[in-house]
């Protein structure tokens, strides 16, 4: 059984943040530091974020390690302990969504309410 079938689940989350979002860490020991989203799960609402929540796993010798040995891996972590970061105040805020007259949903930061690019 795979890792990925034994922590999915059936309920789908709804992630607002995309890849390549700035956001900047709330809570936990990372609290403080910022990173750009690589990758999310919406199946375990977690994000992955570059340079946060790096741990090391010991890995037996294969095609992609030939040595094997201790590697560091990015974990990923819940969303709500990330907030995307706003770039003209670099303060955390959360996303809304507003839609144009044209029908066609945006993403707005809530601090200023201002598109998010």
């Amino acid at each position: 059984m795979s890792m990925r079938s034994k922590l999915k689940t059936s309920t789908v989350f709804k992630i607002r943040l995309k890849k390549g979002d700035q956001v900047v860490v709330l809570a936990g020991k990372e609290k403080g530091k910022t990173g750009v989203v690589e990758a999310t799960h919406p199946h375990l609402n977690k994000v992955t974020v570059e340079g946060i929540n790096i741990v090391k796993k010991a890995m037996k010798p294969n095609k992609t390690y030939p040595q094997g040995g201790i590697i560091d891996i990015t974990k990923p972590i819940w969303v709500s302990k990330v907030a995307l970061v706003e770039p003209t105040s670099k303060k955390p805020t959360r996303i809304g969504y507003q839609i144009d007259k044209d029908g066609k949903k945006t993403r707005i930061y809530k601090r200023s309410g201002k598109e998010v690019k």
